[in-house]
């Protein structure tokens, strides 16, 4: 096991807005995950990360859908810790084994959320360079233009931390999933 590039601050070693932040994360999880440990090394980056997950609470897309595409992002980025991380949280929101092994690779039964994480994995391979027949895909699909918006802000949300997450080598903190190897 290798060691966090940047370490993960203990809630005993913050202060001032940054200790009430993690205080309130530790009640309602009752735990500081190493990633929001990293996170309060920058207090701004921190409280940004935990404003936009407020804000996705009140989106168009399912919590289930949200998870679906945060599992489709990590594995496209081969990140272990969100993999672990959304692993966990899908579970919490009521998604099965099968959903979520199929969500890692961009595939689900119902061709709805199928073609949200094929969209998803093309945003993350693609680098959001996608064509207009891949675009019309997701609208035939039955997608809103404020859904295909959602869509992209969450994959962003997952791509920041994933990134974070590789460069701050962070320790897994939940039940270790490992990524898919992609042919």
């Amino acid at each position: 096991m290798s060691t966090q590039r940047i370490p993960s601050l203990p809630l005993n070693e913050t202060t001032g807005q940054t200790r009430q932040i993690l205080d309130d994360v530790n009640r309602t999880l009752n735990i500081v995950p190493n990633l929001y440990g990293v996170m309060a090394h920058s207090p701004a980056t921190l409280q940004g990360y935990l404003a936009l997950g407020r804000v996705r609470e009140h989106g168009l897309l399912s919590k289930p859908l949200q998870e679906r595409i945060a599992l489709t992002v990590a594995q496209a980025n081969q990140c272990d810790y969100c993999l672990s991380a959304h692993t966990a949280l899908a579970k919490q929101v009521g998604l099965t084994e099968e959903q979520i092994l199929r969500s890692r690779e961009a595939d689900a039964s119902d061709p709805k959320t199928r073609a949200a994480l094929q969209f998803a994995r093309l945003m993350v391979v693609d680098r959001g360079n996608v064509s207009e027949a891949e675009f019309a895909q997701l609208r035939d699909a039955g997608f809103s233009h404020g859904e295909i918006v959602e869509i992209v802000f969450n994959v962003t949300i997952n791509i920041m931390t994933n990134y974070l997450n590789h460069v701050a080598n962070t320790v897994v903190d939940f039940p270790a999933v490992p990524a898919l190897e992609w042919a």
